[in-house]
């Protein structure tokens, strides 16, 4: 019996540039890891994450080198150290955890013991004018809750437009680092006012320390702050959510760690996603089953997902993945 693994590029164009604080994509540049085993196969996906300077030649580099010691006895757990936390230990996780479901002939959601839940996905609006924030809202009509992009520049004034064109949706924003703590403290009153759920990530990474014994009027959620569970201490004492993102933390097995530490702690969840098809968000669907915020969007805001993708229907309900994709 033999294992191997084939490792392959795919550039996949967003319908219109994406703008965050600092950034504005245009591609995302997606790494699958293909494994093939007794007639089975296992797939996963990595994206990877850009403010650790992570490219798709820089994940296909990491797993070129460790190649040779994938072998037919490779499993997620003893995967683990193999790779550092990041994407290319998620896609070749999330590769393993599928072929592991294929090769027992049963789902992720049997191997896990989980019944599954259908999840409610936030849509996503980048950073643009008010007008054009609001028009956006309005497009995603059929989605319940939004998640708003914001900068240092004017977000009251956005989070006004967009309150105004969809006064019943749910609304947590992401300021990707803007904010200083100083600015945090300033709008934080207005987000409240606007109905603003949670505030993820306001301060810079490394420079939150100021949130700890900091009570926030609006729940705050940590994303760059906590990119796997060697920072989860550390970022449980700063943050009531924690945002867990597979290429971030290195895939689904130290995700499913992630849940229990928090679940342990009393915090909030939300599951991420770095804009990838839907070969990324099925495992991150898993994680989802364990959080209050979901966020599996990336799909949508491509120009052409993977075969066999997810279904994202009226309401902002995701179906949940088909064997024929992963898991």
């Amino acid at each position: 019996m033999t294992s191997f693994m084939k490792i392959e590029q795919h550039a996949f164009p967003l319908k219109v540039p994406f703008n965050i604080t600092g950034y504005t994509f245009t591609t995302t540049d997606a790494v699958q890891v293909t494994l093939h085993k007794d007639g089975q196969v296992g797939r996963g996906e990595a994206i990877g994450i850009y403010y650790n300077d992570e490219t798709a030649e820089s994940m296909v580099a990491q797993l070129e080198a460790v190649a040779a010691e994938i072998t037919s006895e490779t499993t997620p757990e003893n995967m683990q150290k193999l790779l550092p936390s990041g994407g290319a230990r998620n896609a070749l996780d999330c590769a393993l955890w599928d072929l592991r479901c294929k090769l027992a002939g049963r789902t992720i959601w049997d191997l896990l013991d989980i019944k599954p839940k259908q999840l409610t996905t936030v849509a996503t609006l980048g950073i643009e004018s008010p007008e054009v924030m609001a028009q956006g809202a309005k497009a995603f009509s059929q989605y319940p809750h939004l998640k708003i992009k914001l900068s240092g520049d004017d977000p009251i004034a956005r989070l006004e437009a967009i309150r105004a064109a969809r006064p019943e949706a749910t609304l947590i924003i992401d300021v990707n680092q803007g904010w200083s703590f100083k600015e945090l403290q300033e709008y934080t009153p207005a987000c409240k006012k606007l109905g603003v759920t949670m505030i993820e990530q306001p301060l810079p990474r490394g420079g939150d320390h100021e949130l700890e014994g900091y009570k926030s009027s609006v729940r705050l959620g940590a994303d760059e702050s906590c990119i796997d569970l060697s920072e989860y201490r550390v970022a449980a004492a700063r943050y009531d959510v924690i945002n867990i993102k597979l290429d971030k933390c290195g895939g689904l097995t130290e995700g499913l760690e992630l849940v229990k530490c928090a679940q342990r702690d009393g915090k909030g969840l939300m599951v991420g996603n770095m804009t990838g098809t839907s070969l990324s968000m099925a495992p991150a669907y898993v994680i989802g089953q364990y959080c209050e915020f979901v966020d599996i969007d990336g799909p949508i805001l491509l120009k052409d997902d993977v075969e066999n993708g997810l279904e994202y229907k009226s309401g902002g309900l995701v179906g949940k993945p088909t064997r024929a994709l992963w898991g």
